[in-house]
């Protein structure tokens, strides 16, 4: 099965929270805090693998959480690193925020790695709260908190030459003709299912061929197969539009030329300007003095865009015209532009908003503070310790937090709630 665009949850690795201990040894009458610090949250990295064409592996794993880091122990040791989770994509992959659309890498070189999130920062051990006035702190430094994220991972086939035209024109025929792919062909429409990848080879030169299943009527905005392809010929340097010119399939070969120029041009304005070499295929099959491809060259004269576009008739099962065609190939790719990676939209995906500290009441005797920096603070108080309390009564002051809730209504005797830490307030 050929998956092309899947949505993923990716979350790197919190950091380990800091420890708090004291030394207790004999012969050491003066032991201080030694809580070791908290080891670093795993990254999430991405990396291209060669050997991977589709998106299949991402049908059924929908969650990538690297490992978090450990917490810190005794004697000052630091707690483990959590591991970096790679994950592998196919090269052409662009990664995408789900919820803003904006790219934010796209996986363009053979081997390219990008650190998509960084793993949490561990926290500090209760040795680096020790001073003067506070020898014996009983408290520590929690990690770092990750959050999850949604990405889109979006296939864009890396193809120097992109096969485009209405189902059953001979699209697959010449693909298998000119390279070595191997497409399954039938005498019905959308026999191809997915794109189909080739090597064309010219001696010493090679390009790489795009079979885009069959483009129809309606393709650019979701009607038929086509419109689940049309990405893979974006980064194509040169579309061979293929047109039955014997009329085969009872339809106008005219016709079916502007629709599918028409469907490239809606899906991408870039398309639409796209150099085209246009294939007249199964001129086997016209009638003897049949004036369809006379009729088929005299209309592109009169095309402003396709004037000097260069006409080939062939005949993909007899193999005529495919020689001339093969050269025309390769002598137009020599001029054109080497393709580029999409650039992406400034857009860091990591970034860690940091909530701001909000006072509310809750109940007429019930106050609650959140917010980020106030709620790490209260995760890292140990209520039981009188030391540890009043450190945090002390910052709440310092910060204007008490000053807010005052102001608020707050009065001896109520209830203040910061994340889970709740305790009464005592003027």
């Amino acid at each position: 099965m050929f998956i092309d665009k899947v949505n993923i949850l990716v979350k790197a690795g919190d950091g380990g929270d800091g420890a708090v201990s004291f030394r207790r040894e004999k012969y050491v009458p003066n032991g201080g805090p030694n809580g070791g610090d908290g080891g670093k949250g795993g990254d999430i990295i991405l990396k291209v693998k060669d050997s991977l064409n589709t998106l299949l592996d991402f049908r059924f794993t929908k969650r990538f959480f690297a490992q978090n880091g450990e917490k810190g122990d005794i004697r000052n040791r630091t707690g483990k690193n959590g591991e970096d989770l790679i994950i592998y994509v196919p090269r052409g992959t662009v990664v995408k925020d789900t919820e803003s659309g904006k790219v934010i890498v796209d996986m363009y070189e053979n081997d390219a790695e990008f650190t998509l999130l960084r793993g949490g920062n561990g926290g500090k051990g209760n040795q680096h709260y020790a001073n003067s006035r506070r020898q014996t702190p009983r408290f520590s430094q929690s990690g770092q908190r990750t959050k999850e994220h949604q990405i889109t991972l979006e296939l864009k086939t890396i193809a120097d030459l992109g096969l485009v035209g209405f189902p059953n024109v001979g699209k697959s025929t010449l693909l298998g003709a000119i390279t070595d792919a191997k497409p399954k062909i039938a005498n019905y429409h959308f026999t191809t299912l997915s794109p189909n990848l080739g090597v064309l080879k010219q001696f010493d030169k090679t390009c790489v061929v795009a079979d885009i299943p069959g483009l129809i009527e309606g393709a650019s905005q979701g009607v038929g197969l086509g419109h689940q392809f049309l990405r893979h010929i974006e980064r194509t340097r040169l579309i061979v539009h293929i047109v039955d010119i014997s009329g085969s399939e009872s339809r106008d070969p005219i016709q079916d030329f502007e629709i599918i120029n028409r469907e490239l041009a809606e899906y991408s304005e870039v398309l639409a300007t796209r150099p085209q070499i246009v294939v007249l295929n199964k001129i086997d099959l016209l009638p003897e003095g049949s004036t369809a491809v006379a009729d088929f060259k005299k209309y592109l004269k009169t095309q402003k865009n396709f004037k000097n576009s260069p006409v080939f008739e062939i005949s993909a099962v007899t193999r005529q015209g495919i020689d001339e065609l093969v050269n025309a190939i390769f002598e137009t790719l020599e001029i054109l532009p080497k393709p580029e990676r999409i650039e992406s939209e400034v857009h860091d995906f990591d970034v860690r908003e940091i909530r701001p500290t909000v006072y509310q009441q809750l109940d007429e005797n019930v106050f609650e503070v959140s917010g980020d920096a106030i709620e790490d603070l209260a995760r890292k108080t140990d209520i039981n310790d009188p030391e540890s309390l009043a450190y945090l009564q002390k910052r709440l002051k310092l910060d204007g937090v008490m000053a807010g809730l005052i102001k608020l209504g707050l009065k001896d005797g109520d209830t203040i709630i910061i994340g889970k830490l709740e305790f009464e307030y005592t003027e």
